[in-house]
């Protein structure tokens, strides 16, 4: 009896929301390593900015521009011209813009979920990117996380330092290490923090308890991919004249395995996250606890790729063609 073979797949249609390509760091980028994992399947990629969004009668639309990519750190894309189209027509959006997570960006979530209700893939979903702020969603998991205090509240950050004798502070909207400070009990400049990242009491900010192990463990990034994570970190290492364990802010990135405690923090937060969409995150774990949960722009795909052979990329590509058969 002939075996049957079944029918050629159709090629996703994928968007990538996201800053100017033209920008971008291609060598450690990791949008365009999810875009490079797009084409080789065969599927069509797109790139949009915010800019390139909008509502029309309830109706998600965007000015979507046609993009070949390649691995050349001097010419790595081409686009082609800009069509007008309505958001529902593509297969896949991956919602790629960098933070700040400010009302730009919500409004930005509202078109895109229009797009989910047309029958769009959004990775990661509109809601959960709204619902789970990086630093605030870590409260729904208290047992995973050291010592944290989310306030207006200068004095009773001031009552937090002196609890812990020495904390992080840093507001709820940033990124790369903007905006973060370290202080001792006793710190000459701790009002002074405290006032500017609660603009005097008139804006929350986040204090967590200071974990030594940044120094010499880093702060690694553990990417899970549908819930599910990469079998590796990357321990961010804090330059020898700065605090900060991110790349943007000067740290070594540094490869390692999982640790027992690393898959146990997993298995906490993954399943939440799979269930609510979020296909795509990133946590930020020092010394055993977790500081962040990163589910806006999570990066850190390169590097591991690199010092592991991996296709962090790949195994989203992956997660979401099981989420949407061809």
């Amino acid at each position: 009896m002939p075996v049957s073979t079944p029918a050629p797949s159709r090629p996703l249609r994928v968007g990538v929301v996201m800053d100017p390509i033209a920008a971008i760091n291609p060598k450690k980028d990791s949008t365009l390593a999810m875009l490079l994992a797009a084409q080789t399947r065969g599927w069509e990629t797109h790139t949009l900015e915010l800019g390139d969004l909008w509502l029309r009668d309830g109706t998600a639309w965007g000015r979507a521009r046609p993009v070949t990519v390649r691995q050349d750190l001097y010419d790595w894309f081409t686009h082609g011209e800009a069509v007008a189209q309505p958001l529902g027509s593509f297969d896949v959006l991956l919602m790629r813009k960098d933070p700040p997570f400010d009302t730009e960006y919500i409004y930005a979530t509202y078109i895109l979920e229009r797009a989910e209700a047309a029958g769009c893939l959004v990775v990661n979903r509109p809601q959960g990117l709204r619902d789970m702020n990086e630093k605030v969603f870590t409260a729904w998991f208290p047992e995973c996380c050291a010592a944290t205090l989310i306030t207006r509240s200068m004095p009773d950050m001031h009552a937090f330092l002196a609890e812990h004798g020495k904390a992080v502070c840093k507001p709820l909207d940033g990124m790369g290490g903007r905006g973060i400070f370290v202080l001792d009990t006793g710190d000459k400049n701790a009002s002074s923090v405290f006032e500017t990242l609660t603009g005097y009491g008139q804006q929350y900010a986040i204090i967590q308890r200071y974990l030594p192990e940044i120094v010499t463990g880093g702060d690694s990034r553990v990417i899970l991919v549908d819930g599910a994570p990469v079998p590796y970190a990357l321990a961010r290492i804090p330059a020898a004249t700065d605090n900060r364990g991110n790349l943007a802010a000067g740290a070594k990135g540094v490869g390692r395995p999982l640790t027992d405690r690393d898959r146990w923090l997993c298995a906490q937060i993954g399943p939440t996250l799979r269930e609510r969409g979020m296909l795509f995150v990133g946590l930020d774990v020092i010394g055993g606890y977790v500081t962040e949960i990163n589910v806006t722009s999570p990066t850190g795909i390169r590097e591991l790729d690199t010092q592991f052979d991996l296709d962090i990329a790949g195994l989203l590509m992956d997660a979401i063609a099981a989420r949407r058969p061809t």
